[in-house]
């Protein structure tokens, strides 16, 4: 039976030595890091998602300033606002919630940001910086998939990396990293030919391409690490709603070494990667080294 990565406390060690960063840089440099998050509408999940972020900022001893807009506001009054972010002392790390309204252009609104206070990396300057291995921020939900793998082998050097999901938020970026960290990295997509026979071959499996128990057991091999980022809600036979992940957990969890589960695997981990982008970003922006 594998071994069940606990996301969740995983993150809660990560946002306890985030707290004590921030204590540090408080008391030895009169820093206080500062998230900024833009909310434009209604969506309910969105509303969720900012809400837990307010309040671990705010936990982790870090200023919190929430921006609430309607969802009429124009894409040229939500450029303003990111503007007013950019040039705001106070604010270290700038994250617009997404999706955003039909009439507004994400891109345009996320490539307005100052890269380095793009804590949720999606700047086109970061992804290259990413690519190329410069320094910069990286998507937070691909950092928190590669704690989780190194907490199940700290040194990921010669491992065969496979990512099922060619996403520019977890695909992509994902590669970027497990390069970094010397893996072999193969991006597999809905178009990969043989894919069960590609992820057999896989010594740490990946999963994120929004598809409900895709991935059986009988694609992982023996003793892998599987990473499972699918969140999908699907309907059981008592009618009640159910989320489960992009993986089989209950097939792969015989055969896989390790294995994350849905919920309380990788979604813990985003919003803990979020806060530490957020004291990276301070503390680049002010020249002082990151607090061990």
């Amino acid at each position: 039976m594998a071994q069940i990565i606990d996301g969740k406390a995983i993150a809660a060690e990560i946002r306890q030595h985030i707290a004590n960063q921030v204590q540090f840089l408080k008391t030895n440099h009169n820093l206080t890091p500062g998230l900024s998050v833009v909310l434009i509408g209604e969506n309910p999940a969105s509303q969720v998602y900012v809400r837990n972020k307010v309040i671990q900022t705010t936990n982790a001893g870090m200023n919190s300033f929430h921006h609430q807009k309607d969802a009429t506001i124009s894409e040229t009054e939500t450029l303003d606002l990111i503007d007013q972010l950019n040039a705001d002392a106070q604010v270290n790390g700038i994250l617009v919630q997404l999706p955003l309204p039909a009439h507004i252009n994400a891109d345009k609104i996320i490539n307005a940001i100052e890269p380095d206070k793009d804590v949720d990396g999606f700047h086109v300057v970061n992804t290259g910086r990413l690519t190329i291995g410069l320094q910069g921020m990286a998507p937070c939900t691909p950092l928190g998939c590669v704690e989780l793998m190194k907490s199940v082998k700290a040194d990921l050097t010669g491992c065969n990396a496979v990512i099922v999901g060619r996403s520019n938020i977890v695909g992509k970026p994902l590669a970027a990293l497990l390069l970094r960290e010397h893996c072999t990295v193969t991006i597999a997509h809905s178009r990969t030919k043989k894919l069960n026979e590609v992820c057999m071959g896989a010594d740490i499996l990946v999963a994120a391409v929004g598809q409900p128990n895709l991935v059986k057991g009988s694609w992982v091999k023996p003793g892998a690490t599987v990473i499972d980022v699918g969140i999908n809600r699907i309907e059981t036979e008592s009618g009640k709603m159910k989320l489960v992940g992009d993986v089989n957990f209950a097939e792969a969890q015989h055969v896989a070494g390790a294995i994350t589960p849905v919920p309380g695997g990788v979604g813990p981990m985003t919003i803990a990667l979020l806060l530490q982008n957020t004291v990276r970003a301070a503390c680049m922006q002010h020249g002082i080294p990151l607090p061990d």
